[in-house]
């Protein structure tokens, strides 16, 4: 691509107006305030108790809160109600939307409509929507991931409807849709999606945890609920300059490109003035979210140019999780309207920051309390810190599974660099409970009556969600008040995964502190004494995981592998973990996976993590034999004809040191080319899988960042007309004209 073919491709993207999705308005053209339409294309329980009669609704509630199966004539109201809401807005087909192990949603599309025979054997068609398509479907799962547990003749799969996540309807300018959340599972009952398993982390956690709450003296406690909310950040590229990539839209990221003389080091991109073209962008996304009825609350620049992030506000874990599936398609849809290429890989680009997904997570009561805040009484601040050692100790203990649900060849590229926390799971709490947790561990609290509760402050904590410290931005899991930050999570990731291992873990660490309190009170003389004790017992045992200090710096990595805590710097050394039946066995004991879901998962990510990298390494020979050697065959030829025709001796030998200069790196990119593809071709004979990742990691990725080395280096010596890519200047700083 010329320097001239490159500037008409920029003023396309940036001069085509954007086909503007259609907004509610009022009768003067003007755009509704978003309470008129918030969640008007989705039906949850708030329709349903409007369009249900009470005996149906009162039955769906049963089965939310006991986990009682949905009657037919329940399912039959719900659908006939939902059916004729969705008709009302213009849907003509409807789909079960669920989350295989792909990485991203599916979905069947079947019509609204039932044929009924008339006179003279003529066929007239109705609209017709019954309870058993409503709660059960049947894709196909043979072409979905499964990891060994469906063989051929049992390729079956099956969807069932989720009643805890609203149905929504999907809309583009075509047609509309209505999606039902539902989870995927296969013949013998095998959990073929990331949905099942988080629903079964939630009741994992609210059964141990209730226990848990009683014995602290919560008696009356009934339901644990999850909440999270999931920060998502992503890059805006033209659409122009991503179909001239073939690496960006093959795999989501540049695999060649010289860094820019101006990156993010001015930091003038973060939450600077967002460019027009962009806010139009980001209003029609948050128009198309919020009728969603998904809570968007925050949007700003990222640092890194052409970055930006978008923040809900917090909801039930399950639906947060549907939601921010939900964010990534329509940002994705909406961009490509545009005229941009919403990225949502974790590094698109070498040198800047990369995406990541902060998924802010907390648990609380069926009063609505926040467990993880202080409160207003001495006892509800105990049982605040009592929480508190239990997630400590939840990570503490697993640690490594938490790695290893955040693993994704993507985020091997951007953890611990550029603002993203390193691969070294720790959490962070700030100075004041730091001072508190010390405290109660030196025993300075002996007796857990109010009179040394509030001596220690804890009673009178002014409010802790003033974040009284700054906040670790090398942390990986920092508690920010009310709530812990879990930051290392990539932004293509589905939240599901680690959520459901976060929730597994906290459950796990909420049984075992049961038993051990259970013990404890029978030393103490009261429960608040027991609770204390308790506390003081569990900081000890889980103070290596608390770091404050710069998750960077090489003295952390050194302490962190004194204080015994799992180092796993790539996804080949997260994922062994998963294979380990002794890092995994709590996952199986709090009934979140079998044994044969978590080992098909292995098999799953192992091999999505083969194919992902081949697909980058034959794309980056494709693109060094296509564009980068052809240019500098060219470039070359530039070189003769200049040394022809110049006649000066000093300027002869000027050029003659620049094209010297110019073959050694042409003789570099050719000798790296060719290393390079014999590795891949010896690595792909070797049949067994870890074999084959160790081969990745070990050879191809040092073979590979050579050759992108040699390529990079040859971009800044080539002519810019003779370039045939997008350079990364005009990819990144397009916006900041916009």
């Amino acid at each position: 691509m010329s320097i001239h073919d490159r500037t008409s491709a920029f003023k396309t993207a940036v001069t085509t107006p954007a086909k503007k999705i259609i907004q509610l308005k009022d009768e003067h053209g003007r755009e509704k305030p978003i309470s008129e339409y918030f969640g008007c294309m989705t039906f949850g329980l708030s329709q349903m108790r409007e369009k249900l009669p009470k005996e149906a609704y009162t039955s769906l509630l049963k089965t939310l809160e006991n986990g009682k199966k949905l009657n037919k004539e329940t399912s039959e109201a719900a659908a006939l109600a939902i059916k004729e809401w969705a008709v009302s807005k213009g849907v003509t087909h409807f789909c079960h939307w669920f989350q295989p192990m792909t990485g991203s949603t599916a979905e069947k599309h079947d019509a609204f409509i039932s044929i009924q025979h008339a006179y003279h054997s003529e066929l007239s068609v109705i609209e017709r929507f019954t309870g058993s398509q409503l709660i059960q479907g049947e894709p196909d799962a043979s072409s979905f991931p499964s990891g060994g547990m469906r063989s051929t003749f049992e390729a079956r799969g099956y969807t069932a409807w989720d009643p805890s996540s609203p149905i929504f309807i999907v809309e583009d300018e075509q047609e509309k849709t209505l999606c039902i959340p539902t989870v995927f599972f296969g013949y013998h009952g095998q959990a073929l999606d990331n949905k099942t398993p988080l629903l079964r982390s939630v009741e994992s956690i609210s059964d141990a945890g209730c226990e848990f709450l009683k014995l602290i003296g919560d008696i009356d406690v009934k339901k644990i609920s999850c909440t999270l909310g999931a920060e998502q950040e992503y890059f805006l590229i033209d659409r122009a300059f991503v179909a001239q990539r073939p690496d960006i839209y093959m795999t989501g990221r540049t695999l060649l490109g010289a860094t820019s003389a101006r990156g993010q080091q001015l930091e003038d991109h973060y939450f600077g003035s967002i460019p027009s073209r962009v806010k139009n962008f980001m209003q029609d996304s948050e128009g198309e979210l919020f009728k969603l009825g998904i809570p968007v609350k925050t949007r700003h620049n990222e640092v890194a140019p052409s970055q930006f992030e978008l923040a809900p506000i917090f909801e039930d874990v399950n639906i947060a999780a549907d939601h921010n599936t939900l964010t990534m398609e329509v940002l994705k849809r909406v961009a490509l309207k545009h005229g941009f290429v919403c990225l949502l890989h974790e590094k698109p680009f070498s040198g800047i920051n990369g995406s990541g997904k902060h998924n802010n997570w907390s648990i609380a009561n069926d009063k609505g309390e926040n467990l993880l805040e202080p409160g207003h009484t001495p006892h509800q601040n105990l049982r605040f810190l009592a929480v508190l050692a239990v997630v400590l100790k939840a990570v503490h203990d697993h640690s490594d599974m938490l790695r290893a649900s955040i693993a994704a060849p993507g985020n091997d590229h951007r953890l611990g660099a550029n603002e993203a926390p390193p691969a070294i799971i720790s959490a962070f709490l700030g100075s004041m409970l730091e001072e508190i947790l010390n405290s109660i561990e030196a025993g300075k609290v002996l007796k857990a009556s109010e009179q040394q509760l509030i001596d220690l402050g804890v009673s009178k904590i002014p409010n802790i969600s003033k974040d009284y410290t700054d906040r670790n931005r090398t942390s990986p899991f920092a508690f920010t008040g009310n709530k812990f930050e879990f930051r290392a999570v990539g932004s293509s990731a589905n939240v599901a995964v680690p959520m459901t291992i976060l929730n597994a873990a906290v459950a796990y660490s909420f049984k075992q502190a049961a038993v051990t309190l259970k013990d404890i009170m029978k030393t103490k003389a009261n429960r608040d004494e027991a609770v204390l004790e308790f506390i003081r017992q569990s900081v000890k045992e889980s103070k290596n995981i608390r770091f404050d200090g710069n998750g960077y710096s090489e003295e952390w990595k050194v302490e962190a592998k004194k204080r015994g805590l799992p180092i796993l710097n790539t996804t080949v050394d997260a994922l062994a973990v998963m294979a380990d039946k002794k890092a995994t066995a709590f996952l199986v004991e709090t009934k979140v996976f079998s044994a044969e879901e978590l080992a098909s998962r292995y098999h799953i990510n192992v091999e999505r993590y083969i194919k992902t990298l081949d697909l980058e390494h034959d794309t980056m020979i494709e693109m060094v034999q296509s564009f980068v050697i052809p240019a500098l065959e060219k470039q070359l030829l530039t070189f003769e004809h200049t040394q022809k025709a110049i006649e000066n001796e000093a300027l002869k030998k000027a050029n003659g040191r620049r094209k010297s200069e110019f073959e050694k790196t042409f003789v570099e990119v050719l000798t790296s080319l060719e290393e390079f593809s014999e590795k891949v071709n010896l690595a792909r004979q070797k049949h067994n899988e870890e074999e084959r990742m160790k081969e990745i990691v070990t050879v191809l990725q040092p073979a590979a960042e050579k050759l992108r080395k040699a390529c990079d280096y040859a971009e800044t010596l080539v002519a810019n007309d003779l370039w045939p890519l997008p350079k990364y200047r005009e990819m990144l700083l397009a916006n900041s004209l916009t």
